[in-house]
Formats: structure tokens, C-alpha cells, sequence
């Protein structure tokens, strides 16, 4: 049995057949997603609105992507709003939790997504490696849970989804900024869960593997892909839907007994993902 060669079975499901299962499931709910614009979290949005929520799509740079991303939601029967904002800016976190509560009528889900990638050894990285990654990758979180809080706090509900990664728990050659940023997600996410469990305010995290997005190209294509899910017990890459509708599963009711919980979506790469980037 050739182990490259496609399973029809095991075949991804597109985006619809994933929300089929929770029509409405949170009508009645916002979510404000950071890094809406693309790949995993432009999923995370459209999975959401399937399920009945309003979503403010987070961007920094990527308007026209964002929105795409709305007009896609509203064609579908769906309500959206493109919010502009740095995550790596608390200021500009705290504006982007006003004008999602003030346009769309209040904030029940947050989806901490937004994050870079600045891949380099250790003993190449430059300062601005380091300290620009951590900044949107964690200082993101931070910031835009810092934001939300007060206002989950005060109408005793919330939920909190991180988006993480597999490399938070594991080392990968080249990621040490990025894992280490991920790591810093993967232990806010527990502390988090812990100080907002009281106030009814439920903080997760999810953690994909390898899925082909913009932010891990390099790693998914070529050569280094094919390498690399040799290394994957399902042998395959995972979807960005099949990561958002996770995200959904964590935001809706079906979890309400879930908090500091760690996620993984990855394939089985957990058991593999020690032995390096593969030639």
C-alpha cells in the first residue's frame, strides 16, 4: 500500500458539511475573530456565521480579503463586519472590542488567531525575530483577552478560543520564536481559564499541525511537505476547516464542561514532530 496515496474515505469535507451539523447552534451570539482575513481564521469566520453568529473579522493589513470574507457571510444569509486593528496594540484591541460591541450588538466568543511567522536558527535570528513574534503571537492574546474581560465578566458569559500549535509543545529546527510564542499561549490559555472560570468566562485553546495556509508554506510544499507527512500518522494535512470547526465546537454549547483544555487537530504529529525537520 502506497502510504502518499489519497484515502477517498478519509477524504476532507468542505466547510458546509462540517457546520451541517450545528445549524444555529449559536444564533444569538458575536464573535470578534482576529486574523479573519485568511486561512485558518477567514475558516474560523465563515464556520461561526454557518452556526448563526455575528462575526467581526479582525485585519491589519488584508482589507480586501476581510472583506471578501463579509460579503462572503452575508451572501449566505449571515451578518459580518470587517474591524480593522493591531493585535500587537492594546489600544487598538480595546477598539476593535468597542466597535464589535457597539455594531453588532454585543461580544460573546473571541478568537485569539492572529499571529506571524519569522522562521530562522537560533544563531541567525535577529532581536526584531524574537520580539516581533512574540508580540502578535502572544501579545495579541493578551491583549485582546485583556480587552474582552470586562465585558464577558460583566454579563457573567464568554468564551474564549486561542488558536495556538502543535509546536507549542513540541521543537521544530528554525521555530524556536514561534514555538516559544505558542508556548507562552499554551500556559496564558491555562492560567486564563482559571482566573475567568468564576465569572463564567471559559478560555481554550486549539492546536493545529501542519495545514496549508500562507503563514507555513514553506513547510507544506515541495519536497518539506512530502517529508513532512511522511512523519503524519494520517498522512495528510489537515484543512482550515476542519481546524475552524474545532474552534466552533469550543465556542458553542456542546463544550460548556470545557475549560483550560489544550486542543490538538494535527493528524497524530504529536508523536512525531520531535524528530525534526525532515530533508
Amino acid at each position: 500500500m502506497n502510504p502518499e496515496a489519497p484515502n477517498p474515505a478519509a477524504a476532507s469535507p468542505d466547510a458546509a458539511a462540517l457546520t451541517a451539523a450545528s445549524p444555529g447552534a449559536l444564533r444569538g451570539k458575536v464573535a470578534l475573530v482576529t486574523g479573519g482575513s485568511r486561512g485558518i481564521g477567514a475558516a474560523v469566520c465563515r464556520a461561526l456565521a454557518a452556526a448563526g453568529a455575528a462575526v467581526a473579522v479582525n485585519y491589519r493589513s488584508s482589507e480586501g480579503p476581510a472583506k471578501e470574507v463579509v460579503r462572503a457571510i452575508e451572501e449566505a444569509g449571515g451578518t459580518a463586519l470587517a474591524v480593522p486593528g493591531d493585535v500587537a496594540d492594546h489600544a487598538a484591541a480595546e477598539e476593535m472590542v468597542r466597535r464589535t460591541t457597539a455594531e453588532l450588538g454585543g461580544l460573546h466568543i473571541l478568537v485569539n488567531n492572529a499571529g506571524v511567522a519569522k522562521d530562522a536558527l537560533i544563531y541567525t535570528m535577529a532581536p526584531d525575530d524574537w520580539l516581533d513574534v512574540m508580540r502578535v503571537n502572544f501579545g495579541g492574546v493578551f491583549n485582546c483577552t485583556k480587552a474582552a474581560l470586562p465585558h464577558f465578566m460583566s454579563q457573567g458569559e464568554g468564551v474564549i478560543v486561542n488558536v495556538s500549535s502543535v509546536m507549542g509543545e513540541r521543537g521544530w529546527v528554525g521555530e524556536s520564536n514561534y514555538a516559544a510564542s505558542k508556548g507562552a499561549v499554551n500556559a496564558f490559555t491555562r492560567c486564563c481559564a482559571m482566573e475567568a472560570a468564576r465569572f463564567g468566562v471559559r478560555v481554550n485553546a486549539v492546536l493545529p499541525g501542519f495545514s496549508p495556509t500562507d503563514l507555513v508554506a514553506g513547510l507544506t510544499e515541495g519536497q518539506t511537505g512530502k517529508g513532512i507527512r511522511r512523519q503524519i500518522p494520517m498522512r495528510r494535512f489537515g484543512s482550515v476547516e476542519q481546524i475552524a470547526e474545532v474552534v466552533r465546537f469550543l465556542a458553542g454549547p456542546e463544550s460548556a464542561y470545557m475549560t483550560g483544555s489544550l486542543v490538538t487537530v494535527d493528524g497524530g504529529a504529536m508523536t512525531a514532530l520531535g524528530l525534526g525537520r525532515p530533508n
